[in-house]
C-alpha cells in the first residue's frame, strides 16, 4: 500500500506529461539560473579583481531577484497543474480515496519534481558555472583563469532555497485539494469564471493609473529624481496593465458580441464566447506576459546601452588620458604664482616617471550653481535642489543652471578660436538647456551677451554634470573673481574656482595608472595646498575604464540572464494558457465539428481567437517602453551615458528581436492548441 502513492505521482506526471515536462524544465532552469549567480558572487577570481567588491553587490542583487521571481512564478505556473489534476483528484475521492490519500500523492509528486528539478539544477549549474564566468571576464575585459572551483555553501543554499519553494508549493497545492469539495473537483474544467462586474469602472481606473505613470515618465526631467519615483511608477503600470487586461478585455469582448456581423461568424462566433466566458483569468495571463515582456525590454536595452557606450562616456568624460583637477577657496590663490607652483610639482613628477605628456590642457575655470530668473541668476547650495522647492513652486530642476566661467585666452588656446569680449560683455554657450537673453545678472556681476554660436570645451565636471549648463567666455579674471565673496544659500563660497591639468600619454594602461599614483604624492611638496587642505581630484581614463566595465559589464551579464528567465517565463505562461485552455475547448469544438465545422474552420477560428488578444501584450510592451524611455534616458545620463542615438538603436534592436521570439512563441503555442482542440492528438 506504501508504494501505491507513489506509482500514482508517477503515473499522474506521466499521464499530463504536457504539463509537467515543461514545469519540470522552468524548474531545473530556475534552479541552474540561480546557482550560476549565486556562484558567481562567490567566486574567488572575481572577488580577487579590481573592482571585485562592486561586482559581488551587482551579482547579489541579481541573485535576490532570480530568487524571488522563482517564488512568485513557481507559485503562478503551479496553479495550472493543480487546476488540471482537478477532475483526476475529484475522481480519486468519489471513488473512495480520502484527502489525505490525495495529499500523500501530491507529497510524493511534489518530492519527486523537487529531487529531479534541484539535482539536475545543480548538475546543470555545475557544469555551465565556469562557462558563465568566463563569459563574465571576457564580458569585464577581465584576465581569463580556467581554474575550477566548486562552493560547498552555494550547493547547500541553492538546496535549501529550493526546497522550500517546493515546500511552498506543496502547501498551496494540499490547501486548493482541502478546500474544494469533491464535486466541484469533477465539474471543475467545465466551470468557467464569469466576467467581473464593473468592467468599465476598472478599465476607466486602469486608463487613469497608466495616465498618471506616463505623464510622469514623460515630464520628469530631473536626472537625479528619476530614481525615486521610478519604481512606483512601475507599481502604477503593473496595476494598470492588470486592470486594462481584465476589464478592458471583456469589455472588447462584450462589444464583439454586440456587432452582429462580426460575432455571428464561425470564424468569431466559438473564440469570442470562449474569450468572454474566462476572460478574467485570461487577462491576467496576457497581463503578466506585458508585464515580462516589458521587463525583458527594459533591462536588456538599458544594460547593453550602458555596456556598449561605455568608450563613449569615457571619452565625454575624460577627454585626456589623465587629469587633474585643484579646487581653490580664495580668489588670492586663484593666480598663476599659486598654480604655477603646483604645476612644477606635477611636471617634476612626470620627469621624473619618465613620461612626456602629449595634447596638454591647462586652464582656470570658476563655476557657480545657480537658480535662474530669466535673465538674472542667484547663487545657491547644491542641499538646496533636494530640500527646498519654494522659490519656484515646483521641481527646482527647471531653473537651476551651472554657470561656467572661462577666460577668453584660455577658451582660444583650448578650442582654436580667437574671442575678444570686452569687459562686461561675454559669448555663451548652452548644455542641455536654450538660453536667449542679450544680458546675464549674478546680482554682484552683469555681461551682455555677444552674438555668436560657440562650442562647449572639455571642461572637467561640466562633461558628467546632469544639470543645465551654461559658459561664459570673459575678458579676463578680475571680472568674475569679486563673486569670490558672494555666499550661497548654505552661507559658503558661491564662487567655485578649478584649475585643470590633463593630458595623453603614449604609454600602457598600467603605466598610465602608475603615473597618476606617484602625481599624488606631489601635492605633499607644495606648501600651501598641505596648509589649507585643498582638495584635488586626480583622475586615469585607464583606471576608470577598469570600473566602467567591472560595472556596466555585471550589469550587462545579470540583464542577459534575467531577459532569459523572463522570456522563457513569458513563453511559458503562453504555452500552459494554450494548452489548459485546449483541453478546456476541445468538448466545444468537437460538437461545432459534429454539426459541420471543419478543421480549416477550427483553424480559422483559432487565428481569430489568438491573433485577437495574443499580440496585446507585446503591444502594450511596445507602448510602455515608448513611455517609458525618456524616464529611462534620464536614469542614463546618471551613468555618463549621453549617446541618445546609440540607445534609441538600442531599444529598437531589443524590440525587435523579442518580436521575433515572441512570433515563434506563437506559432509554437498555437500549433499546440490546435492539435488539441481539432482532436488530431488526443490527451495521453
Amino acid at each position: 500500500m506504501i508504494a501505491l502513492y507513489p506509482r500514482l505521482a508517477v503515473t499522474g506526471i506521466r499521464k499530463n506529461s504536457k504539463l509537467y515536462f515543461p514545469y519540470i524544465g522552468t524548474c531545473i532552469g530556475m534552479v541552474t539560473m540561480y546557482y550560476i549567480i549565486h556562484s558567481l558572487s562567490f567566486s574567488p577570481t572575481l572577488r580577487e579583481m579590481k573592482g571585485g567588491g562592486l561586482m559581488e553587490t551587482i551579482l547579489g542583487l541579481g541573485v535576490f531577484v532570480i530568487a524571488t521571481f522563482a517564488v512568485i512564478f513557481l507559485l503562478y505556473t503551479n496553479s495550472f497543474l493543480i487546476r488540471r489534476r482537478n477532475k483526476e483528484f475529484g475522481l480519486y475521492h468519489v471513488l473512495g480515496m480520502g484527502k489525505p490519500a490525495i495529499a500523500r500523492i501530491l507529497l510524493w509528486e511534489t518530492v519527486f519534481i523537487a529531487i529531479l528539478s534541484i539535482a539536475l539544477g545543480l548538475a546543470l549549474g555545475i557544469a555551465l558555472s565556469k562557462l558563465a564566468e568566463l563569459l563574465l571576464l571576457k564580458i569585464v575585459h577581465g584576465a581569463l583563469d580556467y581554474r575550477i572551483t566548486l562552493s560547498v555553501e552555494c550547493v547547500i543554499n541553492t538546496a535549501l532555497m529550493f526546497g522550500c519553494i517546493f515546500l511552498l508549493l506543496l502547501l498551496k497545492s494540499l490547501w486548493t485539494v482541502y478546500r474544494s469539495d469533491p464535486l466541484a473537483l469533477l465539474k471543475s474544467e467545465t466551470v468557467g469564471e464569469k466576467p467581473p462586474k464593473g468592467n468599465w469602472l476598472l478599465a476607466l481606473a486602469g486608463i487613469v493609473m497608466l495616465g498618471i505613470a506616463y505623464y510622469y515618465a514623460v515630464t520628469i526631467k530631473n536626472p537625479s529624481m528619476v530614481m525615486g519615483v521610478f519604481f512606483l511608477l512601475v507599481i502604477l503600470v503593473i496595476i494598470a496593465t492588470y486592470l486594462l487586461f481584465i476589464s478592458g478585455s471583456v469589455t472588447l469582448c462584450r462589444s464583439l458580441q454586440k456587432n452582429k456581423k462580426y460575432y455571428y461568424q464561425k470564424n468569431h462566433f466559438v473564440s469570442v464566447s470562449t474569450m468572454a466566458y474566462r476572460m478574467k483569468r485570461n487577462g491576467a495571463g496576457l497581463a503578466s506576459i506585458c508585464i515580462l515582456s516589458t521587463m525583458v525590454l527594459v533591462m536588456i536595452s538599458s544594460s547593453s546601452s550602458l555596456y556598449i557606450g561605455a568608450e563613449d562616456s569615457l571619452r565625454d568624460r575624460y577627454p585626456r588620458d589623465n587629469e587633474i583637477d585643484l579646487k581653490l577657496d580664495t580668489a588670492a590663490e586663484f593666480d598663476e604664482d599659486h598654480i604655477g607652483l603646483v604645476r612644477e610639482a606635477y611636471e617634476k613628477s612626470l620627469r621624473d616617471s619618465g613620461v612626456v605628456p602629449e595634447n596638454l590642457l591647462d586652464f582656470r575655470y570658476a563655476m557657480v550653481l545657480g537658480l535662474q530668473d530669466e535673465d538674472s541668476f542667484q547663487p545657491i547650495s547644491s542641499a538646496f535642489i533636494a530640500t527646498d522647492t519654494s522659490a519656484t513652486g515646483g521641481d527646482p530642476y527647471e531653473y537651476i543652471r551651472v554657470i561656467y566661467f572661462l577666460s577668453a585666452r584660455d577658451y582660444n588656446t583650448l578650442m582654436g578660436t580667437c574671442l575678444s569680449p570686452a569687459p562686461g560683455e561675454a559669448y555663451l554657450a548652452a548644455q542641455r538647456c536654450t538660453y536667449n537673453f542679450e544680458a546675464l545678472s549674478t546680482g554682484v556681476l552683469s555681461f551682455r551677451i555677444l552674438d555668436g554660436q560657440i562650442g562647449f570645451p572639455p571642461l572637467g565636471e561640466s562633461m558628467v554634470d546632469i544639470l543645465p549648463s551654461l559658459l561664459l567666455v570673459i575678458s579676463d579674471w578680475d571680472q568674475v573673481l569679486p563673486m569670490a565673496e558672494m555666499k550661497s544659500t548654505d552661507g559658503k563660497p558661491s564662487l567655485n574656482l578649478r584649475w585643470c591639468y590633463s593630458y595623453d600619454l603614449d604609454c600602457s594602461d598600467q603605466e598610465a595608472i602608475d603615473v597618476l599614483y606617484a602625481q599624488r604624492g606631489a601635492l605633499n611638496t607644495v606648501g600651501f595646498l598641505m596648509e589649507n587642505g585643498y582638495g584635488c581630484r586626480l583622475a586615469c581614463k585607464a583606471e576608470t575604464r577598469i570600473d566602467f566595465y567591472m560595472t556596466y559589464g555585471c550589469l550587462f551579464f545579470i540583464g542577459i540572464v534575467l531577459s532569459i528567465v523572463f522570456l522563457f517565463a513569458a513563453a511559458l505562461i503562453v504555452y500552459y494558457k494554450q494548452i489548459s485552455e485546449g483541453y478546456e475547448d476541445q468538448a466545444r469544438f468537437s460538437i461545432m465539428q459534429k454539426v459541420g465545422m471543419t478543421k480549416q474552420d477550427i483553424r480559422r477560428s483559432i487565428n481569430s481567437q489568438v491573433l485577437t488578444v495574443f499580440f496585446a501584450p507585446l503591444l502594450f510592451a511596445g507602448v510602455h517602453m515608448a513611455f517609458a524611455f525618456p524616464m529611462v534616458w534620464r536614469m542614463l545620463q546618471l551613468f555618463a551615458m549621453h549617446n541618445l542615438t546609440l540607445i534609441i538603436l538600442t531599444t529598437l534592436a531589443a524590440f525587435v528581436i523579442f518580436g521575433v521570439f515572441y512570433v515563434i512563441i506563437y506559432r509554437l503555442t498555437a500549433g499546440a492548441y490546435y492539435s488539441i482542440v481539432s482532436g488530431a492528438k488526443q490527451e495521453g
